[in-house]
């Protein structure tokens, strides 16, 4: 049975944060038996209600390096006007994709999903890994005009930077380039075609330039690994230096994520050697494995740090960064590793010297609120 707030939550995510229109095609890609199935179950209904045409996928469980479903992928050649999923932990890759990417406008995609998305911009889409139904009946109902003046804020300074320091008292001491890059904002309004995010929402993020970041990063709060999140006990020390992790240590979590990074290198290589890859791009993948490809601040009121790093990343007192892939198209990886800093203290550095700090030892600063 689908409760009430669940119910609540759904007509939120359809009605205020989709808005989807009578007659839409809705893709919706779940997997069975776990608590994203009820919810995928719960967005159908609301879905129909609302007048669109959805169809529910399920397949296996996906992690970061894992395939989807043929039949899932398929799907897309309906070209949906609406894509969720709702994955206990990713969507899958495109295998095809990947080996040959979709090519819009003179950019590389590889996968459909994103082709359809950010390139032919045919679909608007939420995606939600991982939530589990207290989660999205908790973070999903917040005030969306607040997080999108909050979020809109500090993209624009984000903008207008040309680098960020982010230091922390769990010893996080970093740089990063910002010159040509320009900053999303996951605000949850993904009514318009092209646009899409996480449900819950509630970050500001943007990818540094490739090859600038530098310092110490020590993620002390959650962080993502090939096979799901974990809580961190022992805080994790990467060593930055032209852009890319170069050193990783600490305990039993730290040695998990040298294992997640190392297992996505070799299979890069091996992909290429497979064919599952163009001739070169496997040492590329390889080697941004170590890429630092994310700098997000989460501004969601509702989220706390509970394992889960879709809702991790959106606390409040918290930013995150990325290892792998970046937003930007430019820095392919088969991985992408969020992980949280706790009571950061973020500064961005403009052109002519000045700074704004947005937010110091955690609390976002006056304009920010």
């Amino acid at each position: 049975m689908i409760s009430s707030e669940l119910k609540k939550a759904a007509e939120i995510a359809v009605c205020v944060s989709l808005k989807v229109l009578p007659g839409e095609q809705a893709l919706i890609v779940s997997n069975p038996g776990h608590e994203v199935s009820v919810i995928s179950q719960a967005i159908y209904d609301v879905i129909v209600a609302a007048g669109g045409r959805p169809t529910l996928i399920y397949q296996p469980v996906k992690n970061q390096l894992d395939f989807a479903e043929k039949v899932v992928l398929a799907a897309f050649g309906a070209k949906p006007e609406i894509v969720i999923s709702l994955s206990a932990e990713k969507l899958g890759k495109d295998e095809e994709g990947i080996a040959r990417p979709y090519i819009h406008n003179g950019a590389g995609y590889d996968h459909i999903f994103h082709l359809q998305l950010y390139g032919t911009k045919t679909c608007r889409s939420f995606w939600s890994p991982s939530t589990t139904i207290e989660s999205f009946i908790r973070t999903v109902p917040i005030d969306y005009d607040e997080l999108k003046r909050r979020c809109a804020c500090i993209k624009t300074v984000l903008d207008r930077a040309v680098s960020v320091r982010v230091s922390a008292p769990g010893g996080t001491d970093a740089f990063f380039g910002l010159r040509g890059r320009l900053a999303f904002s996951d605000d949850g309004d993904f009514s318009r075609n092209g646009t899409g995010g996480n449900l819950p929402a509630g970050e500001t993020f943007i990818s540094p330039e490739n090859g600038t970041a530098r310092g110490q990063i020590v993620f002390d709060g959650s962080i993502s690994l090939h096979k799901g999140d974990i809580v961190i006990r022992e805080p994790i020390r990467c060593t930055l230096d032209g852009g890319y992790v170069r050193e990783i240590t600490g305990g039993e979590e730290a040695r998990a994520l040298q294992h997640t990074v190392e297992t996505a290198e070799r299979n890069a290589l091996e992909m290429e050697q497979a064919g599952k890859l163009p001739l070169g791009q496997g040492a590329i993948y390889a080697k941004n494995a170590r890429n630092i490809g994310e700098i997000g601040i989460g501004l969601n009121p509702a989220a706390q740090i509970t394992g889960s790093m879709l809702e991790d990343e959106k606390a409040f007192r918290t930013c995150h960064f990325a290892i792998g892939l970046n937003y930007n198209q430019d820095a392919p990886a088969l991985i992408h590793l969020d992980g949280l800093v706790k009571n950061p203290t973020i500064t961005a550095v403009n052109e002519d010297g000045s700074e704004t700090v947005i937010e110091k030892d955690g609390e976002l600063q006056e304009g920010f609120r």
